[in-house]
């Protein structure tokens, strides 16, 4: 299927590792312009650089989106890589596996700051350029946690539930102009530092230290889903990849889950 992603320009938040790296990856092999965003510069350049040897086109850009000078920086410099952005992937986020009476009222402000507010700067410094083009795509990365939190990280949980309430809040803002938003929500992902957290939960717990064994106690005591497997990036990547096409016109406001029935 052609998605008709040749020569979109897409900056997607976060994408220096884990899933916003495998979403950059999937939307240059479609044919679309990327912007590779981190904080660190040499990492962000590897996954760019990583493209363009595949035969993608990619452009590295820095900056801390938890302030309003970095946000501008990111801004600025995606729409001159890309000579301006069609489509926004607003997956840069944090989390810590921390509890109600670990997690002070200082680090509900700061997670957020940067879960939030970061992507609230970025809608702001882009949409109206999307207005002007006529068209556009916005993706915000949630999780399953928005409508099922876990008792613990309660701080993350309610950031990803402000992600899709502020998702339909904008789409219905942007009725009529051409610009569609809408929400993914992964559920348990196995990336580099998903795989790591679990692995640290492995040794408290005393699954031992095989994957394949962890695996199978986090589906049975964690989290199950009726897939009977955790996600890999590219389950979220591939959605990601229609939802911001041509093709996915009449999508508007949703919110897909992508967690292989682990959140009823």
């Amino acid at each position: 299927m052609d998605l008709q992603l040749e020569g979109k320009r897409v900056l997607v938040t976060g994408s220096s590792t884990g899933i916003g790296e495998c979403i950059a990856q999937v939307l240059a092999r479609e044919g679309a312009l990327v912007a590779v965003h981190g904080r660190e510069q040499a990492r962000t350049n590897k996954v760019a650089e990583g493209i363009v040897a595949k035969g993608g086109k990619a452009f590295a850009v820095t900056g801390d989106l938890a302030t309003d000078e970095g946000a501008q920086q990111v801004a600025d410099l995606a729409v001159t890589a890309l000579n301006d952005v069609d489509i926004l992937i607003n997956n840069a986020g944090i989390y810590s596996n921390s509890g109600w009476m670990d997690t002070t009222a200082k680090d509900w402000a700061h997670i957020y700051n940067v879960n939030v507010v970061s992507m609230v700067r970025l809608i702001r410094h882009l949409v109206p350029r999307m207005k002007k083009l006529g068209w556009g795509r916005i993706i915000q990365i949630a999780s399953g946690e928005a409508m099922q939190p876990f008792p613990q990280m309660p701080d993350y949980a309610a950031t990803k539930a402000v992600n899709v309430n502020m998702t339909v809040s904008l789409a219905k803002e942007l009725a009529g102009t051409g610009i569609t938003v809408n929400t993914i929500s992964p559920g348990v992902i196995v990336n580099d530092n998903i795989k790591k957290f679990f692995l640290d939960a492995a040794k408290q717990r005393g699954w031992g230290t095989d994957w394949v064994d962890i695996e199978k106690h986090m589906l049975s005591e964690w989290v199950g889903t009726l897939a009977g497997h955790l996600g890999k990036v590219e389950d979220v990547a591939n959605l990601v990849a229609f939802v911001v096409s041509p093709l996915a016109d009449y999508i508007n406001a949703a919110n897909f889950r992508v967690d292989g029935g682990s959140f009823l």
